[in-house]
């Protein structure tokens, strides 16, 4: 009795091929990934006390609800870095969709933060505070320590 190879068939690959309709990035996202709280979060905030450049010189820039979402949600990733948070609006869907595919670089990442620390900290406390009474935040004092 004779076996016949079979021969292996591969999904091809086509990392070149254009896309016709591009993707929608909101299907990548689950609806319940904190990004979109965030998102909404931010926009709650309000702008007034945020630094910006009232002369309107130079290139356009970011709204602050998308910095201070940006900002936040990378924090809630473990990202602090300026320089890993703009490397991470390339690679990281979520954030990407966030920009909406823009792309702040880290001077300007950096400066947002510098020029705006007290504003971001008020801002970043009402949004705990939102998402604590929306019961996204869970906030409890341990009652037991450990020793090492």
């Amino acid at each position: 009795m004779v076996k016949c190879a079979m021969a292996i068939r591969y999904k091809p690959i086509e990392r070149d091929q254009l896309m016709l309709v591009p993707y929608d990035l909101t299907e990548w996202i689950p609806e319940d990934d904190i990004v979109h709280f965030v998102i909404s979060a931010a926009e709650t905030v309000r702008i007034e006390t945020f630094a910006v450049n009232e002369r309107g010189t130079g290139s356009e820039q970011y709204h602050p609800h998308l910095m201070l979402a940006l900002l936040l949600y990378c924090y809630t990733q473990g990202i602090f870095s300026s320089r890993k948070i703009e490397r991470a609006t390339y690679k990281d869907i979520a954030i990407r969709y966030l920009c909406g595919n823009q792309h702040p670089d880290h001077d300007t990442i950096c400066d947002f933060r510098v020029r705006n620390e007290r504003a971001i900290s008020e801002a970043f406390l009402s949004i705990l505070k939102l998402a604590k009474e929306c019961g996204i935040l869970k906030v409890s004092t341990p009652t037991r320590f450990c020793r090492f």
